[in-house]
């Protein structure tokens, strides 16, 4: 891969620092660590994915701080913006440590107008804030094959696009800061309320006693087929669970489509109905099922009064 240039000097790998070990982050570390990349880590809560870092040969950072300290690249994967702000702020966050020409790299999904405060704020330090939220599931980020829409300068695009290459099969350049955020939110927004309508379609089928594959046989032959009606599908034929995304967070991403849209001076019309089931299954207690089985909770949340 070409050289990285930070402090004047070059070097054929950079050194990451990574911030995050969820099921996600932690297939991106191996991916990044059996491409021969020295990497230091910083978890939470669950040591599952910091131990394993280590035993490949990783370091462990105390703090944020100390972390950004020692790499090139920074890189986070964390659930929210919350728990970015977190990271980057205060006297051992990443702000605290930051240097002249490095580059810190948001995987996650959060509110674009969080993801621009930041960025002015690295900025302030001489250092690049970028956005890259990621498409595909944590199989496909452990063999290097994820989605990523990256936005933010393209010079430091460009320095860090062969880091990118390895954890990405398709790699995406979407303009300034935030566009990033902005699609992935607008994806997410899309793609839940697919999965949402479809689930209640199957509890509208079994109440009416139709068979749910006839239901998908005759919805899937015309143009309302989508990937995400399959993962539906596969859950409520087969009981196959395709879509590795915790309601929880889909609750989080449709709540924040229309906290962005709200940023803008506007207001979304369309995503009130999906966030609203979601973040009622999130109530009762169903957060961390997965999307698909919203299908469940449809089954027992169409009753109208008696």
């Amino acid at each position: 891969m070409p050289g990285f240039r930070h402090e004047g000097f070059e070097m054929t790998q950079p050194t990451i620092g990574f911030i995050g070990l969820g099921l996600m982050g932690r297939a991106m570390v191996e991916c990044l660590q059996n491409a021969g990349y020295a990497v230091t880590v910083l978890g939470n809560r669950d040591r599952t994915g910091v131990e394993e870092a280590i035993a490949r040969g990783g370091n462990e950072a105390p703090n944020a701080k100390a972390l950004t300290g020692s790499a090139d690249i920074v890189m986070l994967c964390v659930g929210n913006s919350d728990q970015v702000e977190s990271r980057v702020y205060g006297d051992l966050g990443i702000l605290a440590g930051v240097k002249p020409g490095q580059v810190v790299i948001d995987f996650g999904t959060s509110l674009p107008e969080s993801t621009k405060r930041i960025g002015a704020a690295l900025a302030e330090k001489g250092a690049t804030y970028l956005d890259a939220p990621l498409g595909r599931t944590p199989a496909h980020a452990k063999e290097g094959q994820l989605n990523l829409m990256c936005s933010g300068d393209q010079a430091a695009y460009d320095q860090v696009k062969p880091v990118l290459d390895v954890l990405g099969e398709n790699v995406f350049h979407l303009g300034a800061l935030g566009n990033g955020h902005t699609i992935k939110l607008i994806n997410n927004f899309f793609g839940m309320t697919t999965a949402v309508a479809m689930s209640e379609a199957f509890a509208t089928a079994d109440a009416a006693g139709i068979d749910r594959q006839a239901l998908y046989d005759v919805m899937s032959a015309g143009p309302l087929r989508s990937g995400m009606m399959d993962f539906v599908r596969n859950y409520a034929v087969n009981g196959q669970n395709d879509l590795g995304f915790a309601i929880a967070n889909a609750s989080k991403d449709v709540g924040y489509y229309g906290q962005m849209l709200s940023d803008m001076g506007m207001k979304s019309r369309m995503s009130g109905c999906a966030g609203n089931a979601l973040s009622d299954a999130v109530e009762d207690g169903d957060g961390d099922r997965m999307v698909a089985e919203m299908v469940d909770w449809m089954g027992k949340n169409l009753k109208g009064p008696a």
